[in-house]
């Protein structure tokens, strides 16, 4: 079958190879795709990768044989899924704890659109606790995580400011339902109950800074690529004995399959809306990858397999 393989090539990130087409484990159903998309941390990983690395974590497509141990979806089911690597292809096997079904009214666009991003989202409010009536402060909020964030805490009754330096964004999730918009963390005005951190550097110090007491600062990004410093007596100025969570999506207590699930019913139902915001044929996937980098990419990028 045809795949994408890494080249470390920055100007051409990936490039068509010729391989064997997988060997489902008992556990896995072999997957035809049909879209995926591309993440930014993905990107980063390219440029240096590891010998025999198969990139592809968001999927969407057909079950063409279903897992040898009865479980998951049988037959030929439209699904999606989040398989660890290799959906960058035109089959993977994906464990069927990590697919989910597909409505008639869910496209493989849209389905391709929520995994990674989605599961963040989902998983990073659930960390954060009750947010009904609180302060939440989202940083990086101009990718698909803050997109997701921002509409699913309004919709639980967050009040939620978001931060992007994208004015045409920042309209963007103020219609998915943030009450503040604010192109820099400094301009941000706390306190805030919560804050969901993801670009490091700078703005985490400043984000802490507009922490209430007691309240806490979950940390699921470093979209900077800058380390943080921290001074331990700025506590005292106003966020005294608050919290700092490190948060990584795939340490969480619910399954991925039921997760998916839940972001394919939230989008069945219209009230969760990926954004996709380019659609091309994967024989284009080098570019989008450069222009996803480059942030020259609105919304999430969705490739499709002809």
């Amino acid at each position: 079958m045809k795949a994408l393989i890494p080249t470390g090539d920055p100007a051409e990130p990936v490039a068509f190879a010729d391989v064997p087409e997988p060997t489902p484990r008992p556990h896995e159903a072999l997957v035809k795709v049909e879209a995926f998309s591309v993440n930014r941390g993905e990107t980063f990983k390219l440029e240096k990768p590891g010998t025999g690395e198969r990139p592809g974590k968001d999927v969407a497509g057909l079950v063409v044989q279903p897992a040898a141990d009865g479980s998951g979806p049988s037959g030929i089911t439209r699904v999606v899924g989040h398989p660890m690597a290799g959906s960058w292809a035109e089959y993977v096997a994906v464990p069927t704890d990590a697919l989910a079904a597909l409505p008639d009214a869910v496209s493989v666009l849209q389905g391709a659109a929520l995994p990674l991003a989605g599961l963040t989202a989902l998983r990073l409010l659930r960390a954060a606790g009750p947010v009904l009536g609180r302060r939440v402060l989202l940083t990086g909020a101009s990718g698909g995580v803050g997109h997701y964030v921002t509409e699913l805490a309004a919709a639980a009754g967050a009040q939620v400011t978001a931060v992007t330096r994208d004015a045409e964004r920042g309209a963007r999730l103020a219609g998915l339902g943030a009450a503040e918009i604010v192109h820099d963390v400094a301009d941000a005005r706390g306190p805030y109950d919560v804050v969901l951190e993801s670009t490091g550097g700078r703005a985490l110090p400043l984000a802490l800074a507009r922490l209430a007491r007691r309240g806490t600062l979950i940390w699921f990004g470093q979209a900077s690529r800058t380390p943080v410093t921290l001074d331990f007596f700025d506590f005292f100025s106003g966020p005294e004995s608050a919290v700092i969570r490190h948060f990584h999506y795939l340490d969480a207590d619910s399954r991925l399959d039921d997760d998916l699930a839940a972001l394919v019913r939230l989008t069945d139902e219209g009230r969760l809306h990926p954004e996709i915001g380019r659609v091309t044929d994967w024989a284009d996937t080098a570019t989008t990858l450069t222009d996803l980098r480059d942030r020259r990419i609105r919304g999430k990028a969705v490739l499709t397999l002809s």
